[in-house]
């Protein structure tokens, strides 16, 4: 019989669950690594944000399907998703904890990465919370992941991280703190139900793995067509984003040349984009409900952020910064809102529903640790005012991704 937690513990969970994680991370990974890794090696401070990237880009992948099948088989008297939450939270708060003392790159990036991995051990088993919800709640769970939850963790962070970057080593332990104690607090909300007396299917012999069997992990493309279009969309998306968000710290201060006006300018825009995912938290899904449209908002919300990019290119004082922080709120807020119940509604197999969602809600950690390279490889070839390009190109490609999913009309 299949586990149901109603959506009073269930939405406060997924709301507070996914800020916790995502918030330290975003704050770190966006702040205060690259002010590290500034301070131990100036001169290569680029090529090692390309490299810390990279490297977590292939551990994120490993470790986030290593940790979904080991949940999925997990059998506890806290469930079989807590456990692994809580372990991957304790083992990420540690993980920063020995980066802000870090003296070497080298010993940055090992801690660093025991962190990513540890990170996905939360991710992998959190997201497959919405699994839990009731048939005809689905959406209301997955608009508070992606909506509020996703909000808060990407901008609502950002806010106060920016008030300790000239203290970025002791970001990391407070940081790493308030992921440990936010995740506890998720997971006592939701408080899964044992699962030790569920009863397993009768073992049958396990015949010998075959390439059939092994393509059926991943249907075919004329089954699993728009649920992959739904995953690239993702992925452009996610790399339009995050080339300007990843290398916000050094867009302020070599590119802008805010000077000290940098803490102020970065609280600025996340305050501004807070206040819009928010918003769209709450407005969009009802407004897609009401009007029976979720491709359109989710495909058309990727213009927002374009031209956001363009107006930090092209403007490049206040003004830019402003109209960048609305548009990317607007754009963001809605894709956050939606993004996940149109996934939920091109899944391939509704049998193995987390098992999507999970691979689906990797884009939100393999995009931050791809476009810091992308962006990376191009600002050493055109300079900064090329990765604003980057970002309005990948963001629309995008959007046209998930304009050509068939099986949702509107």
């Amino acid at each position: 019989m299949k586990t149901t937690i109603s959506l009073k513990r269930l939405v406060p969970g997924l709301i507070i669950g996914p800020a916790s994680w995502l918030g330290p991370y975003i704050v770190m990974n966006s702040l205060f690594l690259p002010a590290l890794i500034q301070h131990l090696d100036a001169p290569h401070k680029i090529e090692l944000v390309a490299l810390f990237s990279t490297c977590g880009m292939i551990v994120a992948a490993i470790s986030n399907m290593i940790a979904g099948a080991l949940s999925d088989k997990t059998k506890s008297r806290f469930g079989k998703r807590a456990p692994w939450i809580m372990g991957g939270a304790f083992v990420f708060m540690l993980a920063m904890m020995a980066a802000s003392v870090s003296p070497t790159v080298p010993v940055l990036l090992a801690a660093w990465m025991v962190g990513q991995a540890a990170l996905n051990f939360i991710v992998a088993p959190m997201v497959a919370w919405i699994d839990f919800a009731p048939k005809d709640g689905r959406g209301t769970a997955s608009s508070a992941y992606g909506g509020l939850g996703m909000a808060l963790g990407n901008n609502g962070f950002n806010v106060i991280g920016a008030m300790f970057l000239s203290q970025f080593r002791l970001g990391f332990v407070i940081f790493g703190i308030i992921a440990f104690v936010g995740v506890l607090i998720a997971v006592l909300i939701v408080h899964e139900p044992s699962n030790v007396d569920d009863v397993d299917a009768p073992k049958q012999p396990k015949p010998k793995l075959t390439l059939k069997d092994a393509k059926a992990i991943f249907p075919g493309w004329s089954v699993g067509r728009d649920y992959y279009l739904a995953l690239m969309g993702k992925l452009f998306q996610g790399v339009g984003n995050f080339a300007i968000t990843g290398y916000i710290l050094y867009i302020m201060t070599d590119f802008l040349h805010r000077g000290s006006q940098t803490q102020s300018s970065i609280q600025l825009i996340n305050l501004i984009m807070l206040v819009f995912g928010i918003f769209m938290g709450f407005v969009a899904g009802p407004v897609s409900d009401k009007f029976k449209i979720l491709k359109y908002p989710v495909g058309f919300s990727t213009i927002f952020l374009a031209f956001g990019a363009l107006a930090l290119f092209f403007l490049r004082d206040n003004t830019g910064i402003i109209i960048y922080a609305f548009a990317a709120g607007i754009g963001m807020g809605m894709w956050n809102s939606l993004d996940n119940l149109l996934n939920l509604e091109v899944i391939p197999d509704q049998n193995r529903v987390a098992f999507f969602l999970g691979v689906y809600n990797l884009g939100n950690t393999v995009t931050q640790a791809i476009a810091p390279v992308i962006a990376a490889a191009v600002i050493s070839l055109f300079g900064f005012s090329a990765i604003f390009l980057v970002s309005f190109v990948f963001s629309l490609i995008g959007g046209i991704l998930m304009l050509s999913i068939k099986s949702v009309k509107r």
